[in-house]
Protein backbone atom coordinates (compact mmCIF):
# COMPACT_ATOMS: atom_id res chain seq x y z
CA UNK A 1 0.00 0.00 0.00
CA UNK A 2 2.89 2.31 0.87
CA UNK A 3 4.57 1.59 -2.48
CA UNK A 4 1.30 2.19 -4.33
CA UNK A 5 0.79 5.53 -2.54
CA UNK A 6 4.35 6.57 -3.32
CA UNK A 7 3.86 5.64 -6.98
CA UNK A 8 0.66 7.71 -7.22
CA UNK A 9 2.37 10.68 -5.53
CA UNK A 10 5.27 10.47 -7.96
CA UNK A 11 2.92 10.33 -10.94
CA UNK A 12 1.02 13.38 -9.69
CA UNK A 13 4.32 15.20 -9.29
CA UNK A 14 5.33 14.37 -12.84
CA UNK A 15 1.94 15.59 -14.15
CA UNK A 16 2.23 18.87 -12.27
CA UNK A 17 5.76 19.35 -13.56
CA UNK A 18 4.62 18.64 -17.12
CA UNK A 19 1.77 21.14 -16.83
CA UNK A 20 4.12 23.76 -15.44
CA UNK A 21 6.57 23.19 -18.28
CA UNK A 22 3.74 23.41 -20.81
CA UNK A 23 2.48 26.65 -19.25
CA UNK A 24 5.98 28.12 -19.30
CA UNK A 25 6.38 27.21 -22.96
CA UNK A 26 3.01 28.75 -23.79
CA UNK A 27 3.85 31.90 -21.82
CA UNK A 28 7.20 32.21 -23.59
CA UNK A 29 5.53 31.85 -26.98
CA UNK A 30 3.03 34.60 -26.12
CA UNK A 31 5.78 36.78 -24.67
CA UNK A 32 7.53 36.72 -28.04
CA UNK A 33 4.31 37.69 -29.86
CA UNK A 34 3.83 41.47 -30.18
CA UNK A 35 0.60 42.96 -28.95
CA UNK A 36 -1.87 43.81 -31.70
CA UNK A 37 -3.14 47.33 -32.42
CA UNK A 38 -6.51 47.02 -34.14
CA UNK A 39 -7.23 49.87 -36.54
CA UNK A 40 -10.04 50.84 -38.90
CA UNK A 41 -11.52 53.84 -40.67
CA UNK A 42 -14.89 55.16 -41.75
CA UNK A 43 -15.62 53.77 -45.23
CA UNK A 44 -15.72 57.14 -46.99
CA UNK A 45 -13.81 55.67 -49.94
CA UNK A 46 -13.56 52.22 -51.53
CA UNK A 47 -12.10 49.56 -49.16
CA UNK A 48 -9.18 48.89 -51.50
CA UNK A 49 -8.28 52.59 -51.46
CA UNK A 50 -8.44 52.74 -47.67
CA UNK A 51 -6.11 49.72 -47.45
CA UNK A 52 -3.68 51.27 -49.93
CA UNK A 53 -3.59 54.57 -48.05
CA UNK A 54 -3.08 52.96 -44.66
CA UNK A 55 -0.41 50.34 -45.46
CA UNK A 56 2.74 52.53 -45.11
CA UNK A 57 1.23 54.41 -42.16
CA UNK A 58 0.48 51.09 -40.46
CA UNK A 59 4.09 49.96 -40.94
CA UNK A 60 5.30 53.27 -39.48
CA UNK A 61 3.01 52.98 -36.43
CA UNK A 62 4.08 49.37 -35.92
CA UNK A 63 7.72 50.45 -35.79
CA UNK A 64 6.92 53.37 -33.46
CA UNK A 65 4.88 51.32 -30.99
CA UNK A 66 6.47 47.88 -31.24
CA UNK A 67 3.02 46.44 -31.89
CA UNK A 68 1.58 44.46 -34.76
CA UNK A 69 -0.82 46.80 -36.56
CA UNK A 70 -3.87 45.20 -38.20
CA UNK A 71 -6.18 47.30 -40.38
CA UNK A 72 -9.70 45.99 -40.95
CA UNK A 73 -12.12 47.80 -43.28
CA UNK A 74 -15.74 47.94 -42.10
CA UNK A 75 -19.03 48.00 -43.98
CA UNK A 76 -20.44 51.26 -42.67
CA UNK A 77 -19.85 54.24 -40.39
CA UNK A 78 -21.88 52.82 -37.50
CA UNK A 79 -19.66 49.73 -37.42
CA UNK A 80 -16.58 51.83 -36.60
CA UNK A 81 -18.38 53.59 -33.74
CA UNK A 82 -19.72 50.33 -32.32
CA UNK A 83 -16.34 48.60 -32.61
CA UNK A 84 -14.63 51.38 -30.66
CA UNK A 85 -17.34 51.22 -27.99
CA UNK A 86 -17.10 47.43 -27.65
CA UNK A 87 -13.27 47.46 -27.62
CA UNK A 88 -12.93 45.60 -30.91
CA UNK A 89 -10.89 48.56 -32.23
CA UNK A 90 -8.09 50.52 -30.59
CA UNK A 91 -7.61 53.31 -33.13
CA UNK A 92 -9.90 54.67 -35.83
CA UNK A 93 -9.88 57.34 -38.52
CA UNK A 94 -13.13 59.21 -38.01
CA UNK A 95 -14.94 62.13 -39.54
CA UNK A 96 -15.93 64.91 -37.18
CA UNK A 97 -19.54 63.76 -36.91
CA UNK A 98 -18.55 60.11 -36.50
CA UNK A 99 -16.25 61.19 -33.67
CA UNK A 100 -19.17 62.96 -31.98
CA UNK A 101 -21.24 59.79 -32.34
CA UNK A 102 -18.35 57.76 -30.88
CA UNK A 103 -18.02 60.19 -27.98
CA UNK A 104 -21.72 59.82 -27.18
CA UNK A 105 -21.72 56.03 -27.65
CA UNK A 106 -18.67 55.61 -25.35
CA UNK A 107 -20.02 57.99 -22.71
CA UNK A 108 -17.31 60.51 -23.50
CA UNK A 109 -14.36 58.13 -23.24
CA UNK A 110 -13.26 58.09 -26.91
CA UNK A 111 -10.24 60.39 -27.28
CA UNK A 112 -9.34 62.30 -30.47
CA UNK A 113 -5.55 62.53 -30.45
CA UNK A 114 -4.45 64.09 -33.75
CA UNK A 115 -5.81 65.58 -36.95
CA UNK A 116 -4.23 66.85 -40.14
CA UNK A 117 -3.63 70.59 -40.22
CA UNK A 118 -6.08 70.63 -43.13
CA UNK A 119 -8.86 69.23 -40.93
CA UNK A 120 -9.13 72.47 -38.94
CA UNK A 121 -10.19 74.32 -42.09
CA UNK A 122 -12.02 71.59 -43.99
CA UNK A 123 -14.56 72.25 -46.74
CA UNK A 124 -16.95 70.38 -49.03
CA UNK A 125 -17.50 70.86 -52.77
CA UNK A 126 -20.88 70.96 -54.49
CA UNK A 127 -20.54 69.45 -57.96
CA UNK A 128 -22.71 69.11 -61.05
CA UNK A 129 -22.67 68.19 -64.73
CA UNK A 130 -25.78 70.27 -65.41
CA UNK A 131 -24.93 73.61 -67.11
CA UNK A 132 -28.13 75.12 -65.70
CA UNK A 133 -26.85 74.78 -62.12
CA UNK A 134 -24.65 77.72 -61.17
CA UNK A 135 -25.62 78.45 -57.55
CA UNK A 136 -27.13 76.59 -54.59
CA UNK A 137 -30.49 78.22 -55.36
CA UNK A 138 -30.47 76.41 -58.72
CA UNK A 139 -30.70 73.09 -56.90
CA UNK A 140 -34.44 73.54 -56.32
CA UNK A 141 -36.34 70.83 -58.16
CA UNK A 142 -33.14 68.90 -58.95
CA UNK A 143 -31.99 65.42 -57.96
CA UNK A 144 -29.17 65.45 -55.42
CA UNK A 145 -26.65 63.00 -53.94
CA UNK A 146 -25.04 63.16 -50.51
CA UNK A 147 -22.35 60.67 -49.47
CA UNK A 148 -23.07 58.50 -46.42
CA UNK A 149 -25.73 59.64 -43.94
CA UNK A 150 -23.16 59.85 -41.11
CA UNK A 151 -20.51 61.60 -43.21
CA UNK A 152 -19.44 64.99 -41.85
CA UNK A 153 -18.22 66.37 -45.16
CA UNK A 154 -20.51 64.38 -47.45
CA UNK A 155 -23.76 64.96 -45.61
CA UNK A 156 -24.01 66.70 -42.23
CA UNK A 157 -22.10 69.93 -42.81
CA UNK A 158 -23.24 70.45 -46.44
CA UNK A 159 -26.81 69.91 -45.25
CA UNK A 160 -26.25 72.42 -42.42
CA UNK A 161 -24.93 75.05 -44.84
CA UNK A 162 -27.77 74.38 -47.30
CA UNK A 163 -30.20 75.06 -44.47
CA UNK A 164 -28.31 78.24 -43.66
CA UNK A 165 -28.99 79.25 -47.27
CA UNK A 166 -32.70 78.54 -46.82
CA UNK A 167 -32.77 75.19 -48.61
CA UNK A 168 -34.40 72.08 -47.20
CA UNK A 169 -33.17 69.10 -49.26
CA UNK A 170 -36.20 66.90 -48.57
CA UNK A 171 -38.63 69.67 -49.52
CA UNK A 172 -36.75 71.65 -52.15
CA UNK A 173 -34.96 68.93 -54.13
CA UNK A 174 -36.75 66.55 -56.47
CA UNK A 175 -35.06 63.54 -54.87
CA UNK A 176 -32.28 62.99 -52.31
CA UNK A 177 -29.98 59.97 -52.57
CA UNK A 178 -27.02 58.72 -50.53
CA UNK A 179 -24.15 57.32 -52.58
CA UNK A 180 -22.32 55.87 -49.56
CA UNK A 181 -18.90 57.39 -50.29
CA UNK A 182 -17.29 60.53 -51.71
CA UNK A 183 -15.88 58.91 -54.84
CA UNK A 184 -19.25 57.24 -55.42
CA UNK A 185 -20.96 60.66 -55.34
CA UNK A 186 -18.75 61.83 -58.20
CA UNK A 187 -19.66 58.69 -60.13
CA UNK A 188 -23.37 59.37 -59.49
CA UNK A 189 -23.12 62.89 -60.89
CA UNK A 190 -20.91 61.90 -63.82
CA UNK A 191 -23.34 59.13 -64.81
CA UNK A 192 -26.39 61.39 -64.55
CA UNK A 193 -27.85 59.51 -61.58
CA UNK A 194 -28.02 62.86 -59.78
CA UNK A 195 -28.09 66.41 -61.12
CA UNK A 196 -25.71 67.51 -58.37
CA UNK A 197 -23.94 66.21 -55.30
CA UNK A 198 -21.49 67.08 -52.57
CA UNK A 199 -18.23 65.55 -51.34
CA UNK A 200 -15.21 66.58 -49.34
CA UNK A 201 -12.60 68.79 -50.92
CA UNK A 202 -9.71 66.40 -50.20
CA UNK A 203 -11.24 63.52 -52.18
CA UNK A 204 -12.32 65.86 -54.98
CA UNK A 205 -8.78 67.22 -55.31
CA UNK A 206 -7.35 63.70 -55.32
CA UNK A 207 -9.73 62.56 -58.05
CA UNK A 208 -8.89 65.61 -60.16
CA UNK A 209 -5.13 65.14 -59.72
CA UNK A 210 -5.36 61.45 -60.65
CA UNK A 211 -7.60 62.30 -63.63
CA UNK A 212 -10.38 60.06 -62.33
CA UNK A 213 -12.95 62.75 -63.00
CA UNK A 214 -13.52 64.63 -66.23
CA UNK A 215 -13.63 68.27 -65.12
CA UNK A 216 -14.87 69.33 -68.56
CA UNK A 217 -18.12 67.58 -67.63
CA UNK A 218 -18.28 67.53 -63.82
CA UNK A 219 -17.46 70.84 -62.14
CA UNK A 220 -17.53 72.54 -58.75
CA UNK A 221 -20.14 75.28 -58.46
CA UNK A 222 -20.03 76.02 -54.71
CA UNK A 223 -17.81 75.45 -51.68
CA UNK A 224 -18.90 75.38 -48.05
CA UNK A 225 -17.44 77.57 -45.28
CA UNK A 226 -14.71 75.86 -43.21
CA UNK A 227 -15.30 73.46 -40.33
CA UNK A 228 -13.37 70.87 -38.28
CA UNK A 229 -13.45 67.36 -39.68
CA UNK A 230 -11.34 64.20 -39.60
CA UNK A 231 -9.24 62.90 -36.71
CA UNK A 232 -7.55 59.79 -35.36
CA UNK A 233 -9.41 58.62 -32.24
CA UNK A 234 -8.45 55.98 -29.66
CA UNK A 235 -10.70 54.08 -27.28
CA UNK A 236 -10.50 55.72 -23.89
CA UNK A 237 -9.25 52.72 -21.91
CA UNK A 238 -6.28 52.04 -24.17
CA UNK A 239 -2.99 51.99 -22.25
CA UNK A 240 -1.91 55.67 -21.81
CA UNK A 241 1.65 54.69 -22.74
CA UNK A 242 0.41 53.36 -26.10
CA UNK A 243 -1.72 56.48 -26.65
CA UNK A 244 1.35 58.65 -26.07
CA UNK A 245 3.44 56.57 -28.49
CA UNK A 246 0.75 56.87 -31.15
CA UNK A 247 0.33 60.61 -30.69
CA UNK A 248 4.09 61.22 -30.68
CA UNK A 249 4.47 59.09 -33.82
CA UNK A 250 1.88 61.12 -35.74
CA UNK A 251 3.33 64.44 -34.58
CA UNK A 252 6.85 63.30 -35.53
CA UNK A 253 5.92 62.80 -39.19
CA UNK A 254 8.08 65.25 -41.11
CA UNK A 255 7.47 65.97 -44.82
CA UNK A 256 11.15 66.92 -45.24
CA UNK A 257 11.99 63.22 -44.78
CA UNK A 258 11.21 61.27 -47.97
CA UNK A 259 9.97 58.18 -46.11
CA UNK A 260 7.59 60.35 -44.08
CA UNK A 261 6.46 62.39 -47.06
CA UNK A 262 5.30 59.23 -48.83
CA UNK A 263 3.07 58.42 -45.85
CA UNK A 264 1.74 61.96 -45.55
CA UNK A 265 1.02 62.27 -49.26
CA UNK A 266 -1.23 59.22 -49.08
CA UNK A 267 -2.97 60.77 -46.06
CA UNK A 268 -3.15 64.12 -47.90
CA UNK A 269 -1.57 65.78 -44.88
CA UNK A 270 0.91 68.66 -44.75
CA UNK A 271 1.42 67.80 -41.07
CA UNK A 272 -0.41 66.28 -38.13
CA UNK A 273 -1.37 68.42 -35.15
CA UNK A 274 -2.82 67.64 -31.74
CA UNK A 275 -6.58 67.91 -31.39
CA UNK A 276 -9.17 67.72 -28.62
CA UNK A 277 -12.83 67.04 -28.13
CA UNK A 278 -13.94 70.68 -27.93
CA UNK A 279 -12.87 71.23 -31.55
CA UNK A 280 -15.92 69.20 -32.56
CA UNK A 281 -18.50 71.09 -30.50
CA UNK A 282 -19.66 72.86 -33.67
CA UNK A 283 -20.17 69.51 -35.40
CA UNK A 284 -22.21 68.29 -32.45
CA UNK A 285 -24.36 71.43 -32.57
CA UNK A 286 -24.94 70.93 -36.30
CA UNK A 287 -25.93 67.30 -35.67
CA UNK A 288 -28.49 68.35 -33.09
CA UNK A 289 -29.78 71.13 -35.37
CA UNK A 290 -30.29 68.58 -38.14
CA UNK A 291 -32.15 66.26 -35.76
CA UNK A 292 -29.46 63.58 -36.08
CA UNK A 293 -28.44 63.72 -32.41
CA UNK A 294 -30.58 63.85 -29.30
Amino acid sequence: MTQSFARRTALRGLAVAAMAASSLTTFSAHADTPAVLRVSAIPDEAPTELQRKFKPLGEYLSHATGMKVVFTPVSDYAAVVESLATKKLDLAWLGGFTYVQAKIRTNGTAIPIVQRAEDAVFTSKFITADPAIKTLADLKGKTFAFGAPSSTSGSLMPRFFLQQDGLNPEKDFKTVAYSGAHDATVAFVAAGKADAGVLNTSVWDKLVESKKVDTSKVRVFATTPTYFDYNWTVRGDLDPAIIKKLKDAFLALDPSKPEHKAIMDLQRASKFVATESKNYDGIEAAGKSAGLLK
